[in-house]
């Protein structure tokens, strides 16, 4: 089957792109390697998106895939390891490939690792990159979360009302996060920080036991914990598309407002996109504009 465009990605970008693009009675695939909702899935609780004030990210990503769905894409769940250009582009995925007029990469970010002795043998042992996940396995035990910025302190947040005590691990001085988020941490009794404290060790046996800190003193700092939740940042996944992508310094697509590429036929949304600023509301309104931009070039053809 030649699909009119095939959406790689199944997050907010991806399944925003799909709706749109099934309105303007357009073939849809949609390719998502993962969990359709992308990150924002294992996302606690929505509060800024304009005109919800509260939502759980797992309930939106519902709601979002089964309005892609109810408009009639097909989505499937396959990870995709190359774009090949053309008059009629290739999606080359895990299960086989796939023709289109016209693709949307809409891949998302990954998470950045801190790079921390131990780190890679404890992953699924203790380390973990998502809270919402795996905080209940640590019900009542000491964890600690590393990082500055929102998701950092979001999870912190999350994990004490199901920890016994959550370290809040962070290289400098002040948090990177609003404000707001911050306060809530100050009230929680069992929420410790350690600023301007790097992680340098992850010890344990057969899971992890605790962290050795770098914070200045010369002498390091040992915080018995079962748990690691690392937040440190994310990076964009566009690897796989590093033939048919001008990438920059970052690893993020350009393109421009348009969401259009060098490429014809080809279009970036969310938050794989360089661009100042990644937010859900940023990447469903990613996902709209590059939707319309396929069509009117699929119809200009």
């Amino acid at each position: 089957m030649l699909y009119d465009i095939i959406i790689v990605g199944g997050g907010p970008a991806g399944l925003t792109a799909a709706i749109y693009a099934r309105r303007a009675e357009k073939s849809v695939l949609v390719l998502e390697a993962a969990a359709f909702g992308g990150q924002i899935f294992y996302t606690d609780n929505i509060e800024n998106y304009p005109g919800i004030s509260s939502v759980s990210g797992a309930d939106f990503a519902d709601a979002l895939y089964a309005q892609a769905k109810s408009c009639g894409a097909d989505m499937k769940i396959e990870s995709v390891s190359a774009v090949k250009d053309g008059k009629v582009k290739t999606v080359i995925s895990s299960k086989g490939e796939y023709s289109c007029k016209s693709v949307i990469i809409a891949s998302g970010q990954k998470n950045r690792r801190l790079g921390a002795d131990g780190e890679q043998r404890y992953i699924g042992s203790g380390v973990s990159f998502c809270a919402v996940c795996d905080g209940s396995f640590f019900k009542n035990r000491d964890v600690c979360v590393v990082g500055g910025g929102n998701t950092a302190l979001r999870d912190a947040l999350y994990l004490s009302s199901i920890c016994k005590t959550v370290y809040l691990v962070h290289r400098r001085a002040e948090f990177r996060g609003e404000r707001l988020l911050v306060s809530q941490l100050e009230k929680k009794p069992n929420v410790v920080f350690k600023l301007n404290s790097t992680v340098q060790r992850i010890d344990g046996a057969e899971s992890v036991k605790s962290v050795l800190l770098d914070n200045g003193s010369g002498e390091g700092e040992q915080l018995s914990v079962s748990g690691v939740f690392v937040a440190v940042g994310q990076m964009p996944h566009n690897e796989p598309f590093s033939d048919v992508l001008k990438l920059d310094s970052a690893g993020y697509a350009e393109s421009g407002e348009d969401c259009r590429t060098e490429r014809s036929g080809i279009f970036v949304a969310g938050d794989c996109r360089a661009k100042p600023l990644r937010q859900l509301a940023t990447a469903v309104s990613d996902g709209a504009v590059a939707a319309t931009q396929a069509c009117e070039y699929i119809d200009e053809q």
